[in-house]
């Protein structure tokens, strides 16, 4: 489900209206998090690291509003709940895409995961649709090969595009912690610092839950 944002009376009219007209209105930032927890988690329950801190990262975005902001046909909507794609690499180099229907359980998500883990080394190509392409969805990567400090997309200029992305980074140890590059880039039009800054926070937060 989703509703209609009443652009006139919004209190981010001026700053939808600005950053809307630029040709490139995506702004982003390169931090890190510490995923120490939730790795040690992981390897207890002999469970995929990366499925819990993607499930992680997909319980802070349902928890921050301006995540769930989306513009289709020069209209803003609000969704009531974001789901996930993420790219899943394959042995011969290549990658394919994965969706998954959020869900605040762990096993739930994870179940619907790995089945598409599975879908995604069983096929070829990039496995990407329109059907895919619903605008309540998180784009989500992994750079696993190494830490980083910046990151580029490949993009269209377009400045509708409003679908954040998320890219993780290799973890590294610092002072007997793990901890993990991220980089989140999104509509300004959308949404500002502050906003980052709060999916940040829950996202720390849920990565500390044991």
């Amino acid at each position: 489900m989703k509703r209609e944002i009443n652009i006139e009376t919004w209190n981010r009219k001026e700053h939808f209206n600005l950053f809307s007209n630029m040709d490139m209105p995506s702004f982003g930032i390169v931090t890190e998090v510490d995923c120490t927890e939730t790795f040690r988690l992981a390897k207890d329950r002999k469970e995929s690291f990366f499925a819990h801190y993607l499930h992680k990262s997909m319980v802070a975005v349902n928890k921050v509003d301006a995540f769930k902001l989306r513009i289709d046909n020069g209209k803003v909507f609000q969704y009531d709940v974001i789901h996930a794609g993420s790219t899943i690499a394959r042995e011969d180099g290549t990658f394919g895409f994965a969706f998954m229907d959020f869900s605040n359980d762990f096993k739930t998500f994870n179940e619907a995961l790995q089945s598409e883990i599975k879908a995604v080394q069983e096929s070829t190509g990039l496995r990407l649709s329109n059907d895919d392409l619903d605008l309540n969805l998180i784009r989500h990567s992994t750079f696993p090969w190494h830490q980083f400090t910046s990151i580029l997309h490949p993009a269209n200029v377009n400045n509708k595009e409003s679908i954040p992305r998320i890219v993780f980074g290799k973890f590294y140890e610092k002072n007997g912690r793990k901890m993990m590059p991220i980089s989140v880039e999104a509509h300004h039009g959308l949404m500002d610092g502050r906003h980052i800054a709060m999916y940040l926070e829950e996202f720390q937060k849920q990565l500390n839950l044991v």
